[in-house]
């Protein structure tokens, strides 16, 4: 599974974070996941504003097959959600790592991206 980018962090709920400018975090889901889910036909975001507790639900991915919880990978206040998923939900399904993002976090410590998997650990993780 060579597909999973070096320079972002994971969880174990299958979520990628990328460290942004300004000290917050972009949140999206992982290739692996967008394939297990099937194609997505609606995203429920956190607002902006919001505030999210690590690991807890933050909003849901409709696929075709199920509805599935988006879990938080940070605590924080959300800055940004990607409204292009409003019309358009495939994204997440056509460019996972990219115009496919979820939503930004301000996270309250910067500190906990370390806690999350790198790359090759989550491709470990996945394998299992």
């Amino acid at each position: 599974m060579s597909s999973t980018p070096e320079h972002l962090k994971y969880t174990k709920e299958h979520e990628w974070v990328e460290k942004r400018d300004g000290g917050r975090v972009r949140v999206g889901i992982t290739d692996h996941a967008q394939m297990q889910l099937g194609d997505i036909v609606f995203v429920e975001n956190p607002k902006a504003g919001d505030r999210v507790e690590a690991g807890d639900p933050a909003g849901n991915l409709e696929s075709v097959k199920a509805v599935s919880e988006l879990y938080a990978p940070l605590s924080g206040r959300v800055t940004a959600v990607n409204g292009e998923l409003d019309t358009d939900p495939d994204l997440v399904n056509n460019d996972p790592y990219g115009d496919g993002w979820l939503f930004e976090v301000e996270p309250d410590d910067a500190g906990a991206l370390d806690g999350l998997l790198s790359a090759a650990q989550y491709e470990e993780y996945v394998a299992e």
